[in-house]
C-alpha cells in the first residue's frame, strides 16, 4: 500500500493574498491526515513563515539502517542522485548539529531566470539518528537565489521496510515573486530525490 509516493503541497493563505492569481485549490492535493501534518525533527520544522513548501513520502523496501546510511552519507550523493552534480562535506564525521556540506545542482532556464548551477550550502540543525534530520541553507546561482531552504526528513520503520517523509520550504524575494514557477521545480525535485533514494537503498539491501 506504500508502493508509490504520496504528496501534499500546502499553499499558505498569505501567498494567495499576495499573488491573487494563485489560489489554494490550484495547488492543493487532497491527502491523508498523516501527510498533511507538518514534519518536525526534535520539535523543529520548516520555516513557518514560508509561502512555498511541499511535503512528500515514499515506501522503501530496505532496512532502516540501510536507508539512513545511504541518506546521510552525503559524500556519495552524486553517485545516486541524478540532480546532484558535486558534493563537498565541510565538516568531517557523521552528520550532527552544526555539520555543513556544499553541493551543486543544475537549474534550468525559466521565463524570468537563466539556466544556472545552484550552489547549496546546507547546515544541519537537528538530528536524531535513524529517526529524523533537519538542515537549512541558501542556494545561489547566476541570476537565481533561494535565500533559505529548510528541509526536514522523517524515517518510520514499518513492516517490510521504511516510510521516508520529507518536507521543504523555500524563502526569498525571487521565489515569492513567482511561486507558480518555483513549485514546478520544488515538487518534482523532492519526488525525484525520494525515488533515487529508494532505488539506491533497495539495491544495497539486495546485496546483503
Amino acid at each position: 500500500m506504500f508502493a508509490t509516493a504520496r504528496t501534499v503541497l500546502v499553499a499558505l493563505p498569505l501567498a494567495a493574498a499576495l499573488f491573487g492569481g494563485l489560489t489554494a485549490p490550484a495547488h492543493a492535493v487532497t491527502n491523508t491526515a498523516d501527510t498533511q501534518r507538518p514534519l518536525t525533527c526534535q520539535g523543529q520544522g520548516i520555516d513557518p513563515t514560508a509561502q512555498l513548501h511541499y511535503q512528500t513520502q515514499i515506501f522503501i523496501k530496505a532496512p532502516l539502517s540501510t536507508v539512513w546510511r545511504v541518506h546521510t552519507d552525503v559524500a556519495a550523493w552524486p553517485q545516486w542522485q541524478r540532480a546532484v552534480s558535486t558534493m563537498k562535506p565541510l565538516t568531517p564525521g557523521a552528520l550532527r548539529p552544526g555539520s555543513q556540506f556544499r553541493w551543486t545542482t543544475p537549474a534550468p532556464a525559466t521565463a524570468s531566470t537563466p539556466a544556472t548551477t545552484l550552489v547549496v550550502t546546507s547546515t544541519v540543525q537537528d538530528v536524531r539518528p535513524g529517526q529524523c534530520i533537519r538542515w537549512m541553507g541558501p542556494a545561489i546561482g547566476d541570476g537565481l537565489r533561494i535565500d533559505r531552504g529548510t528541509h526536514v526528513w522523517n524515517f518510520i520503520k514499518v513492516p517490510g521496510g521504511v516510510i521516508v517523509r520529507t518536507e521543504e520550504s523555500w524563502t526569498g524575494a525571487q521565489i515569492e515573486a513567482d511561486p507558480a514557477t518555483a513549485i514546478r521545480y520544488l515538487a518534482p525535485g523532492l519526488d525525484e530525490w525520494l525515488a533515487d533514494l529508494k532505488a539506491r537503498a533497495e539495491a544495497q539491501a539486495c546485496q546483503h
